[in-house]
């Protein structure tokens, strides 16, 4: 057999209040290197703020999370990007604030990689959904993270561009990157994802495959919403 990649994320019994309103109640998951995680749960269920803990943003009240000697990579919902700037201005200043060893080299291989390097010179505010979608993961990518954190991804983007994009998230799990992230769309945990976090109410409902989740249903879709009329949701 085979042996299991090693894991590169791990978080232990995570809580975190506002107030009197508890966002997470005592969250525990794993990643191994190369692995799509997807986290789907209602609004208000804390997926956005274990997603900023598990990126080292914010703390959590108790509990732990272990990343090895490296930072993840960040990808927020709304495209974090300087509009006056074109996009390898945008890389280069992103890789000098990440302390990157290298910033041209870094910044060539992320116009490459991404598809952008006949973008590098326009202005972002010029760019499409899609092209700034690819720039903002392109930032979070910049350190070369075992982990890329992606907060709905492909929320702002059309049909065609939804695929691209998962087309190059498929590449980089491919090549060893894990990727975690949040989604409204159940049908890209069920397309996308090897394993699924059901989040309510900032518990842990359901952590396991897409496979295990669905139950013999003939879309995870339907499943997920009887699973949660089950579980008081």
């Amino acid at each position: 057999m085979r042996p299991s990649p090693p894991v590169v994320l791990e978080a232990d019994g995570l809580r975190k209040s506002y107030g009197s309103r508890e966002a997470l109640r005592g969250v525990s998951l794993d990643v191994r290197a190369g692995e799509r995680v997807a986290c789907i749960g209602p609004n208000g269920a804390g997926k956005t703020t274990l997603l900023t803990i598990l990126a080292d943003i914010q703390r959590p009240d108790a509990g732990t999370v272990r990343r090895g000697n490296e930072r993840a990579g960040w990808v927020p919902q709304a495209p974090a990007l300087y509009d006056k700037l074109t996009v390898a201005e945008n890389l280069r200043l992103f890789a000098r604030l990440e302390d990157v060893a290298d910033v041209h080299a870094s910044v060539q291989s992320m116009l490459g990689q991404t598809g952008l390097a006949d973008r590098a010179d326009e202005q972002v505010a010029k760019l499409s959904g899609g092209n700034r979608q690819r720039l903002n993961v392109a930032i979070g990518l910049l350190p070369n993270p075992p982990v890329l954190l992606m907060d709905e991804p492909s929320a702002a983007l059309d049909p065609r561009q939804r695929e691209r994009l998962w087309d190059y998230l498929g590449g980089l799990s491919e090549s060893g990157t894990a990727v975690v992230y949040t989604t409204h769309t159940v049908s890209e945990a069920e397309r996308y994802a090897e394993r699924v976090l059901v989040l309510a109410d900032g518990e842990r409902l359901f952590w396991g495959s897409p496979t295990e989740l669905a139950l013999g249903e003939q879309d995870l879709e339907s499943a997920f919403v009887e699973f949660l009329r089950a579980k008081g949701h």
